[in-house]
């Protein structure tokens, strides 16, 4: 849709370019030339890479069901060494307790609310069957291809439906989206992996996973691509914690290891500018380490670890959720998040400039109240409010603006009466948008 369609206009887009858009053209000197032009275009064309415009990509990896205790105490050498080129940060899942976002941490739910910037009263992936995922909130993956036609993107993966059901390849219902490489459903695959009872099978494919992975970011260098490992999960559910969960754990970090050299070699011989996010889908439950799906404090708890810095204040200010990772991606890849689609986000991006986060809002005795945190506290925030929920069928929401105040005040309390349902709250600041889903109660 144009951005004309809305009655307000989105915070500033970013001037990066896609990685697919890049391109620099050939220049050389002619005998036809003054010979102080022809040194300027020679001296043009030995500028250090440095000097160029360096294409984006980037790679997310997620690897299952790792709580940020273990990952914390557990040695993890090629872990370490990205962080300390970017930074560790512990994350959370699940959504807000008690509200309407609230999520089972359960892996599919977690992978989805990854790829999607939301949670699951949005995206409507529930359980691992992936039963009905709403393709009105798209992933990273539709939104860059829909900007970048030309661009590349990969997933490699032991699961088929996270390429079928999450990024809902070929359906019509995500504009029949094709990926330019996939490795997966070796699950399938008993010939080659057959399965044995300890579950062994899965490091196989986690090692063919990742050789899948590693050959194609060297040789074709995707501009998106997402890399998912599964053992460290397998392990979990059936030794708890113990001495064979963190082995597993030293196994998958190694796998990562590989993969961030496939990156570095891109870096050294492309001059690309790579992000890379390692990040997990839930924590475990206290007791046994064995199981997940609750909202205890253990399974609510993840981290991230990126090879980008600086971050910026968001990621500074407070953990991220797993939700902030679409919106990061989007940004570094130069992606341009439609307002109707932006304004739905549950996320807000860990890399460039941020204005607002946290946003809260209630109704009562004819009044909305509502509340953020200001991470930029100059310029305003803006209040828009919706009655409606038309964008989950795929229709338009109508916003109307309650207001705008400093973004420095934090709260805002406005008139607006409203009947008994819902409501849709959407706070618009200089660099993002945030938003919340009000109760009506009369």
């Amino acid at each position: 849709m144009r951005h004309s369609d809305f009655p307000f206009s989105p915070p500033a887009p970013d001037t990066h370019r896609s990685p697919a858009q890049v391109s620099f053209p050939i220049l050389l000197p002619s005998p036809f030339l003054p010979s102080a032009v022809s040194l300027f275009l020679l001296y043009c064309m030995c500028l250090p890479l440095a000097a160029q415009v360096s294409p984006k990509k980037a790679v997310f990896i997620i690897v299952d069901g790792i709580p940020a205790d273990v990952v914390e105490k557990v040695t993890t050498p090629h872990l370490d060494a990205i962080s300390r080129r970017g930074r560790y940060l512990r994350a959370y899942v699940g959504g807000e307790k008690g509200a309407c976002s609230e999520s089972p941490t359960i892996s599919a739910v977690g992978y989805n609310s990854l790829l999607t910037g939301t949670w699951v009263h949005k995206h409507n992936v529930t359980g691992n069957d992936i039963k009905a995922p709403n393709y009105h909130y798209p992933t990273i993956f539709r939104l860059f291809k829909d900007q970048y036609p030309a661009g590349k993107t990969a997933i490699f993966s032991s699961w088929t439906d996270n390429r079928t059901k999450l990024l809902g390849e070929g359906l019509p219902a995500t504009g029949k989206l094709q990926l330019d490489f996939h490795a997966d459903g070796y699950e399938r695959d008993t010939v080659r992996f057959p399965h044995d009872p300890e579950r062994d099978f899965m490091h196989r494919i986690d090692e063919q996973v990742t050789a899948e992975a590693v050959q194609c970011l060297k040789a074709q260098g995707p501009d998106l691509s997402w890399v998912y490992l599964e053992y460290t999960d397998d392990m979990g559910h059936r030794y708890g914690d113990g001495e064979r969960f963190c082995r597993a754990v030293e196994m998958m970090d190694a796998q990562v290891g590989r993969i961030a050299e496939a990156v570095r070699h891109r870096e050294r011989q492309f001059g690309e500018d790579w992000l890379l996010i390692v990040t997990t889908d839930h924590g475990r439950d206290q007791a046994t380490g064995k199981h997940h799906g609750g909202q205890s404090d253990r399974e609510r708890t993840t981290w991230l670890v990126t090879n980008h810095a600086p971050l910026n204040a968001y990621a500074d200010a407070a953990a991220p959720g797993i939700v902030d990772v679409m919106p990061t991606l989007a940004r570094h890849l130069g992606v341009s998040i439609p307002p109707a689609v932006q304004r739905e986000l549950d996320g807000v991006p860990l890399v460039g400039p941020v204005s607002l986060a946290a946003p809260r809002a209630t109704y009562a005795d004819g009044k909305v109240s509502v509340r953020w945190q200001a991470l930029d506290r100059t310029g305003t925030v803006k209040i828009w409010l919706s009655e409606t929920n038309h964008h989950q069928r795929g229709g338009k929401d109508e916003y109307r603006l309650l207001g705008e105040v400093p973004a420095s005040a934090q709260s805002a309390t406005v008139a607006a009466g409203l009947p008994a349902g819902f409501c849709k709250v959407v706070l618009q600041g200089t660099h993002n948008v945030v938003n919340a889903w009000v109760k009506v109660s009369q």
